[in-house]
């Protein structure tokens, strides 16, 4: 048995026998007799297991399971108590406690439940924390991130986990979007039944939705690259949602694509968009949270470690190089350069040189989204203004037009010509052909922020 218990119990003499008997067991213990200090050391991210009494000094054990809950979903939690009585016990299940003892407890017994708790927390998913849920993630799932994006991401993951809400998962290739859908199911109470990716193929025939159906027996069903489906196999999914009963799976979905803009250029049903947008989440781009990079990197490095591959890490101005590639093909294409260093540097420590040989022969990737395929900026810009004067419904925009949009226009342009030069301001003007004096009229007066380091370019 291993792990670290976090043990809460006025009575010294139990803080004491639990302490010695869980450390004998392998065991790493931390005993208090307070509330606020266990709460506390939830709060930390430490323990893989509490143990409390009910009638502490500074308030109910049982008062703390939601706030535990809360804080660190999946954490378990037994509750002992000298309250004898069948309420105890009733409360100590409401509030989702794992365990409940009554006192005086038996030692063997105790234990035997502390071990499968601990077991229970080890296999389950890493649930410690749903803002940091995928930081620490192992396995197959890089979901690897402490920016801005990304914690906003966890959140909205976290609030839509344990809805009835279908999901529609957005992002370039190479994102992570189904990694999105798995760990949508996975930290969920549907993680033990079925996850089922659907495919065109598995749609065919008469009994194609109801074999599907029957295959996710209430779990999820993940339609993966939904807008590449023929407008058949789209029917097809509008008729089996449509007949979805009792004992429903959760419904999820993945594109690449706009649907929104294929809906209205006639390449997606109207009635299957609006059924699988009940929570759109839109998965960030590499560019959009740069600073994650070096983590992702470091992250493929150690599981390349732990598979079996050389130790490999990253010099400092190897990192530097890898943090400012663009990566066109996101999450994938750092994944798959990273392993190619892991074979091919020359050492231990992977170099400057041995980044820019593996970049320079990356092979091309496709276009990122757009509008629609092919569409020139004007023709995006044009659709989306027409939309906007379309949603006013025959009443003209507030005056001021004119200058709103330019705004609309530079913003975005010029942080991404800073985000492209490094933030140098000289290269950034000399890129848009403007004067730097304007230029740094326009960061301020659109309150840019201007972050300066080392770019490719």
């Amino acid at each position: 048995m291993d792990g670290t218990v976090l043990v809460a119990d006025d009575d010294r003499t139990i803080r004491t026998v639990l302490t010695q008997a869980l450390t004998r067991a392998g065991c790493k213990v931390h005993a208090t007799s307070s509330l606020v200090t266990l709460m506390r050391w939830v709060d930390e991210g430490k323990g893989d297991l509490v143990i409390s009494d009910v009638v502490m000094p500074d308030g109910n054990g049982l008062d703390q399971l939601p706030k535990i809950a809360a804080a660190r979903p999946g954490l378990p939690v037994i509750v002992i108590s000298a309250q004898n009585t069948i309420m105890t016990a009733i409360q100590a299940a409401e509030a989702e406690a794992y365990d409940y003892l009554p006192k005086p407890f038996d030692l063997p017994d105790l234990m035997k439940r502390a071990a499968r708790a601990l077991e229970v927390k080890r296999r389950a998913p890493n649930t410690r924390n749903v803002d940091t849920v995928a930081s620490e993630q192992a396995g197959d799932l890089p979901l690897v991130g402490r920016t801005p994006v990304m914690q906003a991401l966890y959140r909205l993951v976290a609030r839509v986990m344990n809805t009835q809400l279908p999901v529609l998962i957005t992002g370039e290739s190479g994102t992570g979007k189904s990694l999105i859908a798995r760990a949508v199911h996975d930290f969920s109470d549907r993680r033990s039944l079925p996850f089922v990716v659907v495919s065109a193929a598995d749609l065919e025939g008469m009994d194609g939705p109801s074999a599907v159906l029957s295959r996710a027996k209430g779990g999820s069903i993940l339609f993966d690259e939904v807008s590449d489906l023929s407008d058949d196999a789209q029917g097809r999914i509008v008729r089996m949602l449509d007949a979805l009963g009792d004992n429903a799976p959760r419904i999820m979905a993945t594109s690449q694509s706009d649907l929104m803009v294929r809906m209205e250029d006639g390449k997606f049903r109207e009635d299957l968009f609006y059924r699988l947008g009940g929570v759109t989440v839109d998965v960030p781009s590499l560019r959009e949270r740069v600073d994650d990079i070096p983590l992702l990197a470091e992250h493929f490095l150690a599981r390349s470690e732990r598979d079996g591959a050389p130790v490999r890490r990253f010099g400092e101005s190897a990192l530097e190089l890898v943090r400012a590639y663009s990566w066109p093909g996101n999450v994938r294409q750092l994944e798959n350069a990273v392993r190619r260093l892991v074979f091919t540097a020359a050492e231990e420590e992977i170099t400057r040189a041995e980044v820019e040989m593996v970049l320079g022969n990356q092979p091309a990737i496709e276009p990122l989204r757009s509008g629609g395929e092919g569409e020139k900026l004007s023709a995006s810009v044009g659709k989306h203004l027409r939309r906007y004067f379309d949603l006013h419904g025959g009443v003209l925009p507030p005056p001021g037009l004119y200058n709103r949009i330019l705004k609309e226009v530079e913003g975005p342009l010029i942080e991404i010509a800073l985000d492209a030069t490094g933030g140098n301001q000289a290269k950034c003007a000399d890129l848009l052909g403007i004067n730097r004096n304007t230029l740094r009229k326009k960061i301020t007066d659109l309150d840019i922020r201007v972050t300066r380091r080392r770019k490719l370019m």
